[in-house]
């Protein structure tokens, strides 16, 4: 796992540090710094397989002494009640009877259970497989032969699960778990789970090139089922399958509490995934918007991603820092959005253009950027679509 270390020194008040003057036990406790450890949950991966969009922001603690202590006990990002806030979403009273499919590789054996906490602490209803809200299965439909674990893709499934429970807690969860990251094991799930009854179907996962959908679109092409894809968290380039005719592509933002009436302000996250396509048919909603990519644009709208803003996930599967962590990349994003198609229940009836003929129903994103690219849009926030945030992020459910 790749690492990136943020350091931030928070020091207690009150602690005079001078020549020859010693600290008590608890004075050293008191002035312990806080340092934030970022690094991308899933490694990279050859042609033919995707790897997770997760990125995770673990903070721990350290003493005058030296002693490095994670700091897991609480939530230090964005909880349930800001993603409904933030994006003015009927949490509480829409999703009844809306099933969303999280389609992950590899088991996650302790997915269940972390639900359950994570529910708990922002208030909840219970959602469990003896209630009939959550069902865990394999990429065949098993629910007793599941695949291998593996803790990186378990941090995924954790995001994935909380941010689909923060967006829409009356919505059933159908978690759809892949032999392995290949995308004929991955695609087979999402077929599963449209088979299974879906109303929504999120991928936080991604290649790390564009594909064609004529070698795996089948699997993402079930008309009637939403079907929401990350865009990626590497900045300009086309991912699959973001960059599929069939799917939404989600892209990513920075979410942070303003004076505003809306309360929040939104930019363009600095990675979040952009791209043109040299495979794939433009959705015809795309049209009117100048994108400037003679095909497929990729993102069509967004969400929180970024790790610096993230979003509070529990997670005891983990090796490092088990418990609670902030998460983003556009992981976080791409459940929130095929939540939020939940909340509005209209997947049967709409495709991925309707966002398009329904812009005005979405934060518009103006500010931030990517990188630099040569055509301004697919790297720069400005009004009405760009790459990385697209048509912008919820402002309730009107444009889903």
């Amino acid at each position: 796992m790749r690492s990136i270390q943020r350091i931030v020194s928070t020091f207690a008040t009150g602690i005079l540090v001078a020549g020859g003057l010693a600290f008590t036990t608890t004075q050293q406790a008191q002035a312990a710094s806080i340092t934030y450890r970022q690094s991308e949950a899933c490694a990279a991966v050859p042609a033919g397989y995707a790897r997770c969009m997760a990125i995770v922001r673990d903070r721990f603690r350290t003493s005058l002494a030296g002693a490095v202590t994670p700091d897991a006990a609480s939530p230090t990002g964005l909880g349930a009640g800001d993603i409904e806030d933030a994006y003015a979403l009927p949490s509480s009273t829409a999703g009844s009877g809306q099933t969303i499919a999280i389609v992950d590789a590899y088991d996650d054996p302790n997915a269940e259970a972390d639900l359950a906490v994570y529910r708990a602490y922002y208030g909840l209803s219970a959602c469990t497989t003896a209630n009939g809200c959550f069902k865990k299965v394999s990429q065949t439909g098993s629910t007793t032969s599941l695949p291998s674990g593996n803790r990186s893709w378990g941090e995924e499934i954790s995001l994935d699960l909380d941010m689909v429970s923060a967006a829409c807690p009356n919505c059933k969860i159908l978690l759809v778990e892949a032999t392995s990251s290949s995308f004929a094991n991955l695609g087979t799930a999402v077929n599963e789970a449209a088979t299974l009854g879906a109303n929504a179907i999120s991928n936080s996962y991604g290649s790390s090139s564009d594909a064609a959908d004529s070698t795996y679109g089948t699997y993402y092409n079930h008309p009637g089922i939403a079907v929401t894809a990350s865009s990626g968290d590497s900045g300009y380039g086309a991912s699959y399958p973001a960059s599929s005719h069939y799917v939404t592509a989600v892209g990513g933002t920075t979410l942070s509490t303003s004076s505003t009436t809306r309360g929040w302000t939104e930019t363009a996250w600095s990675s979040a995934g952009s791209g043109c396509s040299t495979y794939n048919t433009a959705l015809t909603g795309q049209a009117s918007f100048s994108t400037g990519c003679s095909l497929r644009a990729e993102a069509d709208v967004s969400a929180v991603a970024d790790p610096n803003t993230g979003v509070s996930v529990y997670d005891s599967y983990r090796i490092l820092s088990a418990g609670w962590s902030t998460f983003g990349g556009t992981s976080a994003s791409s459940p929130i959005i095929a939540a939020v198609y939940g909340l509005a229940g209209n997947a049967a009836s709409i495709d991925n253009n309707y966002p398009y003929t329904h812009s005005t129903y979405l934060n518009d994103v103006t500010s931030g950027s990517n990188g630099s690219c040569t055509t301004s849009q697919w790297c720069t926030a400005r009004s009405g679509w760009d790459g990385p945030t697209g048509l912008g992020t919820p402002n309730g459910v009107s444009a889903f």
